[in-house]
């Protein structure tokens, strides 16, 4: 019976190809290397804003909440979920899947998590982003020559695939990258890098006229274009940039351009750096960009991180993961993460502990409500 529902899944052109067997043996349909974005190899301010906020949201535990008829939330220690959270499958512990999840999410502005199993979820696995197809009712995933399809059931709301996206304003199906809102500053960004690079490399800079020396002096036809062909094809381009211009008799050269120093690329390529962290959400001063100081220390740039980026993130996620694995466990779960845990808050924890420990006009059972302790008996007095 359950090769028979696995079948089902799958376009029938693919199975006289190959057929997949069950769910737990999926690991040839999956392909594990990650195609991402050329931004992601190509820039190391992209690659470092992604590293910095996968890893950091990818190390935070999570936590299982069952909420009761009373209203109240019971922390579970033994649920299969909790479990599957720390060892989603068999090639990524938590950690790495978390993270993998979180760039995916960064880079693409959608990631889908893929849940496999007979009846409820013993493993998790992450679709790469470039290889699926969402619509309203299915999801498509390619790999090779063999294609999964999975229908959503708009009656019970289940799907074996999650969809966690950024906001689009011009789409309801597709997640916007953050790339895309940095993409000029990217741009400019190795371009500025790739200038730098030439004019170390050739130790020139031809920029300017070309003049013809004699008052009566001038160019064929034939002569201009094989000059102006010359000048296009080898001196012309980021990649060209401060090569020696070779002048043949008659031909003299006029200095017309600002020297590079004087342009202050170095100013530029700063600029576009902090456009780029700041699409992605991570204050530049944790780059060490020169010049900003938006922060007046470090420890007050990392708060920003996670109050503004990292926590908005993670909120995201537990929705989504609680949703979703609420209606396939047919419980009323809320997978959270331990915010106790980040060290980042510590000192805003200890000060908002000591404001609700100094509170007199508050019972013992509402500040321990505040910070979700269960209440006493005879907590209720001041």
């Amino acid at each position: 019976m359950l090769k028979k529902a696995i079948s089902n899944l799958f376009h029938k052109k693919s199975l006289k190809k190959k057929s997949i067997g069950v769910f737990e043996n999926f690991d040839s349909f999956f392909d594990h290397g990650s195609i991402t974005p050329s931004q992601y190899h190509e820039n190391v301010i992209v690659h470092r804003c992604v590293n910095i906020i996968s890893q950091a949201a990818s190390h935070v535990p999570w936590i299982i909440l069952k909420n009761t008829s009373r209203n109240q939330a019971i922390k579970l220690q033994d649920h299969p979920i909790y479990n599957l959270l720390k060892r989603p499958n068999n090639y990524q512990g938590g950690a790495d899947f978390f993270s993998e999840l979180v760039a995916s999410k960064l880079l693409y502005g959608n990631c889908y998590v893929f849940g496999i199993g007979d009846g409820n979820f013993n493993s998790l696995r992450l679709l790469h982003p470039s290889k699926v197809t969402a619509t309203k009712e299915y999801f498509e995933y390619r790999s090779s020559s063999k294609i999964l399809r999975l229908k959503i059931d708009h009656k019970t709301n289940k799907c074996r695939i999650l969809h966690i996206k950024n906001y689009n304003p011009t789409g309801e199906i597709y997640g916007v990258s953050a790339l895309k809102a940095a993409e000029k500053s990217i741009d400019l960004h190795n371009h500025t890098t790739k200038w730098n690079c030439s004019l170390i490399k050739n130790g020139a800079r031809p920029t300017g006229a070309l003049i013809l020396k004699g008052n009566d002096s001038y160019l064929t036809n034939e002569q201009f274009e094989r000059l102006q062909e010359q000048l296009s094809s080898k001196y012309s381009g980021s990649s060209n940039s401060g090569r020696p211009l070779l002048l043949e008799g008659g031909l003299d050269w006029k200095d017309m351009s600002i020297h590079p120093k004087d342009m202050d690329f170095m100013e530029s390529k700063n600029a576009a750096a902090r456009e780029i962290a700041l699409a992605f959400g991570l204050p530049p001063q944790l780059l060490g960009i020169s010049g900003d100081n938006t922060y007046s220390n470090m420890q007050e740039a990392r708060l920003a991180l996670w109050e503004e980026t990292i926590i908005p993130l993670l909120d995201k996620i537990s929705d989504n993961l609680s949703n979703w694995m609420s209606i396939w466990f047919g419980e009323d779960l809320k997978i959270d993460f331990d915010r106790n845990s980040i060290s980042a808050l510590s000192e805003k924890r200890k000060n908002n502990l000591d404001k609700i420990s100094n509170s007199n006009f508050m019972t013992i059972n509402e500040k321990r409500a505040m910070i979700d302790l269960a209440p006493i008996e005879g907590g209720d007095r001041l």
